[in-house]
């Protein structure tokens, strides 16, 4: 082994049942003026069914389309599953995918499209914080439910202000199923300070809404502990040359590097600080939680550590089918980080629809508006055990599971070595 596997200990690595009151037992559901009648058969005595869509938006092209194909084909997974088992009576689901290549302007025109499209009644996505910021407000005017399996950035859901504890929620059509980098940075500083007792950080980030939130969230509880921050720096996402960054680190004498960005640059950065003498390990959040890191840093990135969202998925009871059935389904790309998390989205949209329909008495509102803000409102109430375990939300539409992991690259795999929750101790 070289003296950058020994050198790095670990590496933090980047990122049904609904429980609302049964009333009574609902009848058939009927067409109703949102959607278009199919002559398949959807469980509704008269034969017929109404097709509502579920949009996805995600880099399916482009460096981040790993995750992005993940979470294409866990959403997939979730509306065959739901049509196979007639979840909704008399209701087909159809998912519409589209490609926003990791940029809020792409991810602005999809979410325009898909408010557009009036059998879209609720949205998965994106990946990407800073594309998540550029949605919202289409969503939100259109009164559109949108629940992301990825975004992480606190301020989607909490406000400009969140730090300063001035939490505002600012579009009532937003959720996420993964916890928020308010508790996955301060998660990581305290695992590396208390825990593997390192207390020399230099902090990097790529100066989006994500890298840039993350590294800060961490900086502030690592310097809380009484950890010192020997550098920081920026990079551009773009690059591939890190060189002089690296230098930098070598020079500073940093127990470790943490890095708020997305695996593209942090496999290559990690690669190149330690061709420039350094043995410090990158830690980074869930953007780094991919098999794709791996392959790109190759047998440079031993020992980096990432922290992810929840709990590893073959470690939940809850897991097992749905790892099954991607398995079965035959999908050419793994679920990676977020499929999981997609899946979960996209139940809770399904189950969202389900309420809608029980209240109505087995049909769906006459309008989409009145549909589209119904669903809305059901999502709040949304309750059922998931594949990542419990799925609710609170006041601000953020899951209510704050679990985390850390996981360190071994053997060409990320391994996990800590389950819990931010201040557990």
């Amino acid at each position: 082994m070289g003296g950058r596997a020994s050198g790095k200990g670990l590496i933090v690595r980047h990122r049904s049942l609904l429980i609302l009151t049964a009333t009574a037992t609902v009848g058939a559901l009927t067409l109703s003026a949102c959607g278009s009648r199919d002559d398949k058969s959807g469980g509704s005595d008269s034969g017929s069914s109404t097709t509502v869509v579920i949009g996805v938006d995600a880099p399916l092209t482009g460096d981040l389309s790993a995750l992005g194909q993940g979470i294409k084909n866990s959403s997939d997974l979730a509306v065959k599953t739901a049509n196979k088992n007639n979840e909704v009576k008399g209701v087909t689901f159809k998912l519409e995918a589209l490609d926003d290549q990791a940029q809020a302007g792409t991810g602005q025109q999809n979410a325009t499209k898909l408010v557009g499209n009036d059998k879209v009644v609720g949205v998965v996505g994106p990946l990407n914080s800073h594309v998540g910021q550029s949605m919202q407000k289409v969503f939100g005017n259109a009164g559109l439910v949108q629940v992301s399996p990825a975004n992480t950035a606190p301020e989607l859901s909490q406000g400009p202000n969140w730090q300063k504890g001035d939490k505002k929620r600012l579009f009532d059509t937003y959720f996420r199923t993964s916890t928020t980098d308010a508790v996955q940075g301060p998660y990581a500083a305290q695992y590396l300070f208390d825990k593997r007792k390192l207390k020399k950080a230099y902090i990097i980030d790529d100066k989006k809404t994500y890298g840039a939130g993350l590294a800060g969230t961490f900086t502030d509880e690592f310097k809380k502990l009484g950890g010192k921050v020997v550098g920081t720096d920026h990079i551009n996402p773009d690059d591939r040359d890190f060189s002089a960054v690296a230098t930098k680190v070598a020079k500073s004498k940093a127990d470790f590097v943490y890095y708020g960005g997305e695996y593209p640059a942090g496999a290559p950065l990690s690669a190149q600080i330690t061709k420039a003498g350094s043995d410090a390990l990158v830690v980074g959040g869930d953007a780094l939680y991919s098999e794709e890191y791996i392959k790109l840093g190759k047998k440079n990135v031993d020992g980096d550590l990432a922290t992810s969202v929840g709990a590893p998925l073959e470690t939940l009871d809850t897991a097992k089918t749905f790892m099954k059935n991607y398995q079965a389904a035959g999908y050419k790309l793994p679920y990676e980080a977020y499929g999981g998390y997609a899946y979960d989205s996209t139940w809770a949209i399904i189950q969202a629809v389900k309420a809608v329909a029980e209240k109505n008495d087995g049909k769906l509102p006459g309008s989409m508006d009145d549909t589209r803000k119904q669903i809305t409102e059901a999502m709040q109430d949304v309750q059922f055990k998931g594949v990542t375990g419990d799925v609710a939300f609170d006041e601000y539409g953020d899951t209510t599971n704050k679990q985390l992991s850390v996981y360190e690259v071994k053997g060409g795999k990320h391994e996990p070595v800590r389950t819990g929750t931010f201040g557990e101790g």
